[in-house]
């Protein structure tokens, strides 16, 4: 831990005239909490997702409880970077951007490859945020002070080297655990790198990266089983929610990350025990996120793996 006290929702400040694109925003899950939390303080929500029902349940919730709130839609499928270059012709719609939370994410789903031959983690987790971020930076730049956000994790920590193969080769073998874990490695050394090229390059933008202990999402249930409800799905759902916090509580690291006065490179998490759960504080990341050579490679992979030059 290197804060010196916890955070909290109070310290959140008034968000009028400020604009944020959240990717994953599913009802009750983090995307949804980070979203509501900003609306309720004045800003612009636009709600980035691939299932147009559930974008539009979250957008219903969110005006339930902020009448006034000011919501968007956009259709976005992290997994086709087709869809991420439509979804930012939309986004382009929203003008300046203050905030951009790379929220979206798969956890553990068995082995597949999207229609761009990427690994389905991968291409979710990384590929498709990294190509979002380079497609959205000319409106991030014209806010004139806005944050990137990477939702990573702690099982960033069960990586033993950064992912830096060729992408479109099929793997000898197949982990689903330490491929989430190199996925959300990949969070962290592409925002440290980004962080580091926005400040070379005097950009009024400023990237960081929180995780959210242990939530009990729906993303582990349809990560093992393709579904979030209904039979196992249901009784699988249930025990994580006896183990873990809520949802809302694990939007906390996320928003101190987007809203707190806090310098680009910054990771937050909760505050309790092995980071499970808790009131937000900044913490850190692995020694191997920190590697300055794993974090460049990854960055030239990656401009080459979704043919854009970002900076």
């Amino acid at each position: 831990m290197t804060g010196d006290s916890a955070w909290s929702l109070n310290d959140i400040g008034d968000q009028s005239g400020r604009t944020a694109l959240v990717t994953g925003p599913s009802p009750d899950s983090l995307g949804h909490h980070v979203a509501l939390e900003l609306a309720r303080r004045g800003a612009r929500v636009a709600l980035a997702g691939r299932d147009d029902a559930k974008v539009a349940r979250t957008a219903e919730l969110i005006l339930a409880e902020v009448p006034a709130a000011q919501v968007d839609r956009v259709r976005l499928d992290l997994a086709d970077l087709s869809s991420v270059r439509r979804a930012a012709e939309e986004a382009a719609a929203l003008g300046p951007l203050h905030l951009l939370i790379n929220n979206a994410g798969v956890m553990a789903p068995p082995y597949s490859r999207t229609l761009d031959g990427l690994e389905l983690q991968m291409a979710t987790n990384h590929f498709g945020p990294f190509l979002l971020t380079g497609l959205l930076l000319p409106q991030l730049v014209a806010a004139g002070d806005s944050r990137v956000v990477a939702v990573s994790s702690n099982g960033h920590r069960m990586a033993r080297s950064a992912p830096l193969g060729e992408p479109l080769t099929t793997p000898r073998r197949y982990s689903r655990w330490s491929q989430y874990g190199a996925t959300k490695l990949a969070n962290l050394l592409f925002t440290y790198e980004l962080d580091r090229r926005l400040r070379v390059a005097g950009l009024p933008v400023k990237a960081l990266a929180a995780h959210p202990g242990f939530a009990g999402t729906h993303l582990v249930v349809n990560g093992q089983l393709g579904r979030a409800s209904g039979g196992l799905a249901s009784v699988l759902h249930g025990a994580v929610q006896l183990v873990s916090q809520a949802p809302a509580a694990g939007a906390w690291p996320v928003l101190m990350a987007a809203t707190a006065d806090l310098p680009g490179s910054t990771y937050c998490g909760p505050s309790g025990l092995g980071e499970w759960q808790g009131p937000a504080q900044v913490t850190t990341s692995s020694k191997l996120s920190h590697d300055e050579t794993a974090q460049r490679e990854l960055w030239e992979l990656s401009e080459r793996t979704v043919q854009l030059e970002l900076i």
